[in-house]
């Protein structure tokens, strides 16, 4: 059976430096992905170099920088949820978990990507990452997908470890700075140019990094 990975982030963009590269991998070996994208991003204060984008404008840059980037990565199915930029830690939790626990019904993912909660910077980041332990750690154990997560506060490897999983991903850096320059509006990568891919970026996006969520 092929595997089905649904993607659960909060922002455009959240896909593109840290599981971009494992998910063409796993697409082109066969995947089945869905992207679950809570918000369009639209309080992101970016606008790009030199600005081409306005507050007004921005939640239509970035879904189709979105679009952009899951088509570059071969994501066959995106769903944007509806939710607002940075309040995702004030949604109702019971409206959040029954959104995140249809799609897990409908889709029935072999697996799960999300934020590690409290170790993902961003508010939104550990907010959606709890929503989705939350929603998984209801389930029967039968029934429960793995979760993986990516994690990179500081000095997160002093609490949680080192990371359970490492995917090396060089063959697919192609697709993965491909998704990273979709986010025009958003990033800047210094030595991401259209004349290739520095070895400093090499070193860097070569290798992803995750941890499998422990439930007790």
């Amino acid at each position: 059976m092929d595997q089905k990975i649904l993607v659960i982030l909060p922002h455009p963009d959240d896909e593109a430096f840290g599981i971009s590269g494992i998910l063409a991998k796993s697409i082109a070996e066969g995947a089945h992905v869905t992207y679950a994208c809570l918000t369009l991003g639209e309080m992101g204060r970016n606008m790009g170099v030199p600005p081409f984008a306005n507050r007004i404008t921005l939640p239509e840059i970035r879904k189709k920088e979105l679009e952009e980037s899951c088509r570059i990565i071969g994501i066959q199915d995106l769903r944007l949820l509806g939710f607002h930029d940075k309040t995702i830690e004030f949604e109702d939790q019971e409206l959040l978990d029954e959104k995140i626990n249809s799609l897990i019904e409908e889709i029935e993912p072999s697996l799960i990507i999300t934020f590690y909660p409290g170790y993902s910077v961003h508010p939104d980041h550990d907010a959606t990452g709890e929503a989705v332990v939350r929603t998984v750690g209801r389930l029967p154990r039968s029934k429960r997908p793995p979760v993986h997560c990516i994690a990179f506060a500081k000095d997160h490897e002093a609490a949680i470890g080192k990371p359970t999983i490492l995917y090396d991903v060089a063959d697919y850096l192609e697709q993965k700075i491909g998704s990273i320059r979709a986010h025009r509006s958003q990033f800047q990568v210094p030595g991401l140019s259209e004349a290739g891919i520095s070895k400093e970026l090499k070193e860097r996006f070569g290798v992803e990094r995750f941890w499998v969520y422990p439930f007790s």
